[in-house]
Formats: C-alpha cells, sequence, structure tokens
C-alpha cells in the first residue's frame, strides 16, 4: 500500500471509518519525498532508537523502520491504532504506545524501549501543542538529535538570531540546550487535508553541555529570560521589573543591566546567549545582596 497516495489513503480511511480532528492538529503527508527526505534527514540506522510522536497511518514510520534498530511511535487519538495495524503489519522493529506524550515518562519509555541503541527523535509534531512537546523531549535529557517537522514560523522562532522579529524565549531555552537547523519546507498541498501555513523540518542536535555555563543556574537564568522577553516592546529593565519586581527595585534592575556592560534602553531581543549568562549573573548577586 502506498501511503502517500491520496486515493489509497482515502480508502484507508475510509475503510477505518476515520474522521480528522482539527483538534488534535492531524495533516497526513501525500508526497512520498517528504517521510523519506525527514527519515534521512533524522539520521537514524541499525545502531538507533527512534522515538515517533504522532505517527498518523505511518507513512514517515515506515521509512523510519527502514532504516533504525527500533521505532516507537506514541499516538494520542484511539482511532489510529487500528490503521496503523493494517499498515505496519510485518513491521517487527516497531512499537506503538497509545497516549499522550506530554502525560508519558519520557525518560524512563526511552531506557525501557532502547536498550543498547541511541535514542533519536523523529517525528511530523502536531502544530498546536510543538512547543510543549519540544520542551519535554529537551527536558528528558536522552536523545542525541530531534529532527521534527512544524509550522514554519515555529521553526524560524527555533533558528532565530538575536536582533530578529522571530527571536524570544523559545530561541533562547532551544540554543541553550541544542544547535538547531533548518533543514527545507513543506508546502502545504503535500498534506490531506493541506494546512493553511508551510511546514519545515529542523534538526536540533543536543548539546552534552549547556550553550554557556552560569553561577546562578538554569532556573534563575531562564527566569531572567523569560523577564527580559515579558514586554518585547519596553526597555530591557522595564521588561525585568515585571519578573524581579517584587525583589529588585528597578534602579538595581538598571544597575545589574548596566555591570554587565549593556545599555539601560537596550532591549530583550538584542541580547545573545553569553549576555543573557552574564545578566542573569548579575542579577542574581542583586538579589543575594538584599
Amino acid at each position: 500500500m502506498n501511503l502517500c497516495d491520496i486515493h489509497e489513503v482515502k480508502a484507508l480511511l475510509s475503510r477505518h471509518g476515520f474522521r480528522f480532528s482539527k483538534s488534535m492538529g492531524q495533516n497526513f503527508l501525500i508526497a512520498d519525498w517528504v517521510p523519506r527526505d525527514i527519515a534521512a534527514a533524522g539520521g537514524g540506522d541499525g545502531t538507533c532508537g527512534v522515538l515517533e510522536i504522532g505517527p498518523g497511518i505511518g507513512c514517515l514510520t515506515r521509512e523510519l523502520c527502514r532504516r533504525a534498530g527500533k521505532v516507537v511511535s506514541v499516538e494520542l487519538d484511539p482511532a489510529l491504532p487500528p490503521v496503523l495495524a493494517e499498515t505496519m503489519a510485518g513491521s517487527e522493529n516497531f512499537t506503538l504506545i497509545s497516549g499522550d506524550i506530554l502525560k508519558l515518562d519520557i525518560p524512563r519509555l526511552v531506557d525501557e524501549q532502547f536498550p543498547g541503541l541511541t535514542p533519536l527523535v523523529c517525528a511530523n509534531l502536531p502544530y498546536n501543542v510543538a512547543s510543549p512537546i519540544l520542551g519535554a523531549l529537551v527536558e528528558a535529557r536522552r536523545f542525541e538529535t530531534i529532527t521534527v517537522m512544524v509550522q514554519r514560523e515555529v521553526a524560524l522562532r527555533l533558528a532565530a538570531k538575536p536582533g530578529t522579529g522571530d527571536y524570544g524565549a523559545l530561541s533562547v531555552y532551544m540554543q541553550y540546550h541544542t544547535r538547531p537547523e533548518i533543514l527545507f519546507d513543506v508546502p502545504p498541498e503535500c498534506f490531506l487535508p493541506a494546512p493553511k501555513v508551510t511546514s519545515s523540518v529542523i534538526r536540533c542536535q543536543v548539546r552534552k553541555e549547556p550553550a554557556v555555563s552560569t553561577a546562578c543556574g538554569e532556573e534563575f537564568f531562564f527566569r531572567t529570560v523569560k523577564g527580559a522577553f515579558a514586554l518585547r516592546r519596553k526597555t530591557l529593565c522595564n521588561s525585568l521589573c515585571t519578573a524581579f519586581g517584587s525583589q529588585l527595585g528597578k534602579d538595581s534592575v538598571t544597575a545589574a543591566v548596566v555591570r554587565c556592560g549593556l545599555s539601560p534602553t537596550v532591549r530583550g531581543e538584542a541580547l545573545g546567549l553569553e549576555d543573557f549568562a552574564a545578566l542573569a549573573d548579575s542579577l542574581y548577586d542583586a538579589v543575594k545582596q538584599k
């Protein structure tokens, strides 16, 4: 069965009485080059275990199974396991887990399912929950690479550079933990049903150590990052007061910014990872002295 042939896909879905769910962000691929290129970009081989989120009817899953030692797919929609039982029949290195990836213990899943294998992620993520899923995958601290297809605007945010309109707290978070690289775009006509937006495939090489080192620790570092972007149209000092106003007055916040060699009128989107590390440590010292 050709899972990228629109006529065969429609017949398959009709046979199982399947209806697309907008709330789950379901869009199935119908261009055969896309799952092939995503799987190739994922870099999996016989030594790897691949976690896939949202396999749909299995077109990417099949490509992953051809390459990887084992593929574990997590599917939320209870209507899809019977479909996957048909489309993935004969794939002995495939395991389906029914459930919500955001409610699963991902480190435990990886440890149980991929002993002796190098864990990777390769998936076509649902648009509406892509960011929290990426956060959960990073926080699991198990994967070497995370290769996913997401809405293009999300991919641009993940890989954005300081000083650009797409740069924000999500950019800093992902670049602190990984090295994101946008690989290629996928137009709407490659999906059934066709979404209203373009998608992009992005590969995030997970760093063995964070991009920057801080004395204040990760929690305080990301508190600083979120505070810096809380009021994007305001100066960095004004924005940071929303996060630290209960502990530091504006004068103390401004002094912490200036100690880092930054202008008091700079905005958060101008800061790179090194700037944020220095700023977080400066604010941390100011809080400790109170």
